[in-house]
């Protein structure tokens, strides 16, 4: 309490409500798999079908992800994040520009493709030298750490300038700061504390002749198979100018996976720029500030650029051929493991793990069938039209896409490592499930029947998986020869369910029974009969339904637990533990008394009460829904002396109907209803 000595009124604020339980998102999704493009082994959330082809690229022929990605979202997904996977053998494309230096090749800025991948090789840049600010240094100029000038226009702190004089070599510095008013450019700044390392008087001239002072920088073009994709103009070789080059195209910054996420922008930039090996700003102003340079092979010497300046990037690769099971799966990390070694063991599913907002899981690629795209002949070029006027830019040349290499065909072992993989990350973090996909090899109609799918889905018990039949057919936008549709896994239409589920109705609702959107046909068709064989098997079937389209008919998990069997009932439960979890932490060191138990019993009852009222739980009453404990009963004072404090908390899940059984007759002319009461579960909070 506060002490007051001088009478008046004064104001406290006591706050005694309990603080909420926020509701949490149920309906993000988590996709392993290979892509054309984007980062590698890092969790990107995306937020729509443009930006998953903006960062990752388009259908391809190597991968499912795609495919998956999009059925998500054409089915209600909202967000999720996506991890691209390869082998260590994946290369970005890059070319080096040398520096206008004497001697031998020496590299200065390091172009290269956003992500690896073969489809850098696509990329073209084109550098042009420019001057876009010209001024005068007039003869007899009084001191050489300052020079007055006819104009300061389009000069600025830490630009890049050539000078230049009858006579004379050219000489490169860089400005150290500039007098508006007196129309002055600053060679060393007269503060100590303001100055650049490349601060110097200027010397070199003729003092009795004028000089002539240009900008320096840069305009790069990037085409890809011939077309113009990005223009960036202005670019310095100066560190310390707010427009330098790899200050403004740097690599793609990662978004955190937990607590505040940053926002990506919706398209990344196609092309990066580093500092070539071994050059850094030091050795540059070693070399005497010299700019760009053209390497002149026939000669072996860099020579000064010129106007159109076109290089191709080269070397980029996929790393399909040796990708395997560690891709996806990644390995434990340690906490003494060094940062190089965290980096090379987060892969695949463990690039997932870090990101606390996912709630569904899939890896569609660990059943890839590559199909190699036939490689298409270029278009012929264009021939301008005669009658068109002179000097319009031509047409651009299309090119041929570069071919990148397959990835293999994973065993059922391979298949079964990776799934397994999949349901201990969910039992693990307890705060997901894992959707599987059964192996491309049981998901056909062959000899075999439903035996192949029911010995797949007998490998597999727990409560945190849920396992979909058979694959789907989709419209393919690669238009093969062949066949106008492709086999896909059903995972992505599935999340996307999951997705569309929770944000209509609520977590509590079985994800099923919704007619499925991008979707031709099935690979096998489930008539009744073998659908009373699937079902109590905890094989969840899609099915064709006359007049009603295509739909999931299933909502089992894979657990031999009578109390989880719907996967409705384990989500909701995920949800509630997850919720009071992150929102109970407030409780950490308050006073162990009976003022905090309560304020913690209110807010967990407010919380089960509004997941009662929306239909959430099972009961007529609130007292038959559920039940919140935290008094001193199951908090003793042996218990209270440890520093622990104990809620109990139960709750009766609302389960579906899965055999709506009508009994038509007339008993005094009215029906009678009758309701079963749900399985209680509680939860322990300590």
């Amino acid at each position: 309490m506060p002490t007051y000595t001088t009478p008046g009124v004064y104001y406290e604020r006591v706050d005694a409500s309990p603080p909420g339980i926020a509701a949490i998102r149920t309906d993000i999704a988590g996709f392993v798999g290979i892509a054309s493009r984007g980062p590698l082994h890092s969790a990107i959330p995306v937020q729509s079908w443009r930006q998953f082809q903006a960062y990752f690229g388009d259908f391809t022929g190597v991968g499912y992800l795609a495919y998956a990605v999009r059925a998500f979202f054409e089915n209600g997904g909202g967000k999720c994040w996506v991890v691209r996977v390869a082998s260590d053998l994946a290369t970005e494309a890059d070319v080096s520009i040398p520096g206008l230096f004497v001697g031998p090749r020496v590299g200065l800025w390091r172009i290269a493709a956003f992500s690896p991948g073969v489809f850098g090789n696509n990329l073209n840049i084109t550098i042009r030298e420019t001057h876009a600010a010209q001024t005068l240094i007039p003869a007899n100029n009084p001191s050489p750490e300052i020079s007055k000038v006819a104009s300061v226009t389009g000069f600025s702190r830490a630009a890049h300038v050539r000078l230049s004089q009858d006579g004379k070599d050219n000489v490169w510095k860089v400005v150290s700061d500039i007098d508006a008013i007196n129309r002055q450019l600053i060679w060393v700044n007269p503060k100590p504390e303001a100055r650049l390392p490349y601060d110097a008087p200027l010397t070199g001239f003729d003092p009795n002749q004028p000089i002539l002072v240009e900008s320096v920088e840069y305009t790069l073009l990037v085409h890809e198979l011939g077309r113009l994709v990005r223009v960036y103009t202005n670019l310095s070789l100066v560190p310390e100018h707010p427009r330098y080059g790899p200050g403004l195209l740097p690599s793609i910054a990662l978004p955190k996976t937990c607590g505040e996420a940053q926002d990506l922008q919706m398209s990344p930039e196609p092309i990066l720029i580093e500092l070539a090996p071994g050059m850094d700003a030091a050795q540059w102003l070693s070399q005497g500030l010299l700019p760009l340079a053209r390497w002149d092979v026939a000669n072996a010497k860099a020579v000064p650029i010129g106007p159109d300046n076109t290089l191709a990037l080269n070397d980029g690769a996929d790393g399909l051929a040796l990708l395997g099971t560690y891709d996806f799966m990644g390995e434990d990390i340690s906490v003494l493991d060094s940062d190089t070694v965290k980096q090379q063991k987060r892969r695949g599913l463990r690039a997932l793990e870090d990101v606390c907002e996912v709630s569904i899981i899939a890896v569609p690629d660990i059943h890839i069938q590559p199909l190699a795209i036939p490689p298409k002949s270029p278009q012929p070029p264009c021939i301008p039209d005669p009658c068109m006027p002179l000097g319009l830019p031509l047409a651009a040349v299309p090119r041929t896409p570069a071919v990148g290499d397959l990835p293999p065909v994973f065993s059922e072992e391979n298949i079964f490592q990776v799934q397994a993989a999949l349901i201990q990350q969910c039992e693990k973090l307890r705060d997901r499930i894992a959707v599987l996909d059964p192996p491309y090899a049981a998901a056909r109609d062959d000899a075999l029947g439903l035996g192949a799918v029911q010995a797949w889905r007998s490998r597999f018990d727990s409560n945190y998986a849920a396992f979909y039949y058979p694959w789907l057919k989709v419209v393919d936008p690669l238009r093969e020869a062949s066949a106008l549709t492709r086999d896909i896994p059903p995972s992505g239409h599935v999340a996307g369910q999951y997705a569309h589920t929770d944000n209509l109705v609520g977590v509590h609702k079985a994800p099923a029974n919704a007619p499925l959107v991008w979707i031709q046909d099935v690979t096998v068709f489930v008539n009744d009969a073998e659908h009373g064989v699937l079902n109590p098997q905890g094989i969840n079937a899609i099915r064709p339904l006359a007049g009603r389209g295509l739909r999931i008919f299933g909502a089992r998990t894979v657990s031999s637990d009578p109390d989880f069997r719907y996967v409705n009932v384990r989500r909701l439960l995920m949800m509630v533990e997850k919720a009071i979890y992150i929102s109970t932490q407030w409780a950490v060191f308050e006073p162990n008394d009976a003022f905090t138990r309560a304020k913690l019993r209110l807010s967990l009852i407010s919380y089960l009460l509004a997941l009662w009222q929306k239909g959430a739980l099972m009961g007529n009453t609130a007292n038959q829904a559920f039940f919140v404990e935290c008094d001193e009963g199951n908090n003793p004072e042996s218990e209270r002396s440890n520093g622990k404090l104990q809620a109990d908390v139960g709750f009766a899940p609302s389960k579906p109907f899965e055999f709506v059984v009508l009994k038509v007759g007339r008993i005094d002319n009215k029906f009678e209803i009758t309701e079963a009461s749900g399985t209680v579960l509680a939860i322990g909070l300590s």
